[in-house]
């Protein structure tokens, strides 16, 4: 069964309600800080791509054809890849920054989409991401009770990865802000 993240349209209309309701400011926090060459990982259907600042070039990344048709409307001048986050066609120091909005949360081997991302980073990039993390205690609990049913109705989103151990075993450093 195709999800949520497989229909364009049906993933754009969840994604308007949820900006509606304040998700808006995450994505703009997202991108405010790329900077250079950004790679815009997991693009979807390129709701990130009008909110970069002026200068950044971005090229955009997605593994479903139909994701990049929609994207090409929002960023006509970028450049689509059809590609996944576990092997990008990128030579090594591509990129000054990697831009990952939910998208850890849906990939195969997070420990491999990382490691492709800090491949194709220069010395000093930043990654920037917006990702679901596991929560302790009772809300972790309740994660983990709709995982399954959210990952089917979502087509491979999982709410509760424990994406922070990820992110620092692939050698990188979490900064709050």
């Amino acid at each position: 069964m195709r999800g949520l993240e497989q229909i364009p349209w049906l993933y754009d209309l969840g994604m308007a309600l949820a900006e509606r309701s304040g998700f808006a400011r995450w994505r703009v926090w997202l991108v405010k800080g790329a900077t250079g060459r950004t790679l815009d990982l997991g693009t979807g259907t390129g709701r990130n791509l009008p909110l970069f600042p002026p200068g950044v070039r971005v090229v955009a990344v997605d593994p479903h054809r139909e994701n990049l048709a929609r994207a090409r409307a929002r960023g006509p001048a970028v450049p689509l890849v059809l590609a996944r986050a576990e092997a990008l066609p990128f030579r090594d120091r591509a990129f000054d920054t990697v831009v990952s909005g939910l998208v850890l949360c849906s990939v195969g081997d997070q420990a491999l989409a990382l490691g492709e991302a800090r491949r194709v980073l220069r010395p000093g990039g930043a990654l920037r991401l917006l990702e679901h993390v596991r929560h302790r205690g009772l809300r972790g609990a309740l994660q983990d009770l709709v995982q399954p049913a959210w990952t089917a109705l979502s087509g491979g989103c999982h709410p509760n990865p424990n994406t922070e151990r990820a992110v620092e075993a692939a050698g990188f450093r979490i900064e709050a802000e």
